[in-house]
């Protein structure tokens, strides 16, 4: 989530604060998987799991916040239970891949808070994960999440470290960069319990989560690589280089669906700056740039038109970037036959839905910068087509 992102959620929470409204339909987290989403606007719906609403507050780490949060997801689905993992535990450990992806390209790589799914997916199949009772990634009292000093202190620290030139220095500098994650995050328990069994980060992901890194593909929809092919997309908070497979746009569109419907979900990174994105009221829309959302603004609301072209202009002039990543838990009609994703922020309880936001076709479609979806979604022909085994 980059700096302009920040500034609109600091916007959002504060216009937010003091104007809470009972919501038109409750899309609070459902254990049954199975609640149909009704109202005003709605006439039928799919809402599969999700855990409760969390909030990133003054960090940009969406991208574990939303990607956590569809591990957990898939927990549930594989009936391992209801999780609460640490989104800052990932965190922490990704901070150590930035720093040494950093040194090594001698500052000539990004070195930020941001980060995309697949890291996630990356530093627990490496690293393990832990439950948030046993690391919150908060110290000295503290109740609520503010990296912004932590982070300078870290990119001072990474700068002085290349600014030395020493090599006693740079071969060693993982020591003091962990003394600042630790004074700001707290150090790492080497085990935790976890129901009355003890575990290491490593064994709770492999024996309990039975995590696998295979189990989760990276999708995506641009025209300037073949289809059915991976390539490394280029937005700047992709500096562990992942690769993404690269699929046609009505084809990504219809296994984000295709995951829902069988009861999965699916992690998003988008665009929420262009126009039609409202937290405020709960709802995105690809409007034309001379229209605007209202309060209560109808879902059938006629959109400005979409195609494959004018998604990749609006990527290539940089309108359509990486800015904010969240989690699609269900899928719904209005009355006039539009489809609609129901979308977990990590915003916190805020806004007209208490932090969900529901998202058309059409935003959707123009806005997506990539996906992380479950493979037992996905069906057998497209994997072979992307030569990928079930």
């Amino acid at each position: 989530m980059n700096k302009i992102l920040l500034a609109i959620f600091l916007v959002f929470n504060i216009l937010n604060a003091s104007a809470q409204r009972k919501p038109i339909n409750d899309v609070s987290p459902d254990p049954s998987g199975s609640k149909a989403i009704s109202g005003d606007w709605f006439i039928n719906g799919k809402k599969n799991f999700s855990t409760s609403i969390k909030n990133q507050e003054q960090t940009n780490t969406c991208w574990s916040f939303s990607t956590t949060s569809l591990v957990e997801s898939e927990a549930y689905k594989n009936k391992l239970g209801v999780l609460d993992l640490s989104e800052m535990y990932v965190v922490r450990k990704m901070y150590l891949e930035k720093a040494s992806n950093y040194l090594l390209r001698q500052g000539k790589a990004q070195f930020s808070e941001g980060g995309l799914g697949h890291d996630v997916i990356h530093a627990i199949s490496t690293y393990g994960a832990i439950t948030q009772s046993a690391y919150s990634g908060l110290t000295n009292g503290s109740k609520s999440y503010s990296h912004t000093q932590m982070f300078l202190d870290l990119k001072r620290y990474v700068d002085s470290t290349l600014k030395s030139r020493k090599p006693s220095i740079v071969q060693d500098w993982k020591p003091g960069f962990e003394r600042i994650l630790d004074q700001y995050m707290g150090a790492l328990p080497n085990q935790f319990s976890y129901n009355n069994v003890k575990y290491s980060a490593t064994d709770f992901a492999s024996k309990l989560l039975k995590f696998n890194e295979s189990d989760y593909v990276n999708i995506t929809s641009f025209k300037h690589h073949p289809y059915y092919k991976p390539f490394i997309i280029e937005v700047p908070d992709n500096f562990s280089n992942g690769s993404y497979y690269n699929l046609p746009l009505e084809e990504m569109i219809r296994v984000t669906e295709t995951a829902l419907q069988n009861g999965h979900t699916v992690l998003w990174d988008a665009d929420v700056s262009n126009n039609g994105f409202d937290g405020k009221n709960g709802i995105a829309m690809h409007l034309a740039p001379s229209d605007e959302i209202v309060e209560h603004m109808d879902p059938d609301y006629k959109e400005a038109a979409w195609n494959a072209d004018i998604r990749q202009q609006l990527f290539e002039n940089f309108t359509t970037q990486d800015d904010h990543l969240m989690h699609i838990v269900g899928i719904e009609k209005t009355k006039q036959g539009k489809t609609f994703f129901i979308v977990k922020n990590s915003w916190g309880n805020e806004g007209e839905y208490f932090g969900y936001v529901h998202v058309s076709e059409s935003y959707f479609a123009i806005n997506t910068i990539s996906l992380v979806v479950p493979k037992a979604s996905i069906n057998l022909p497209l994997l072979q087509k992307i030569k990928l085994d079930k």
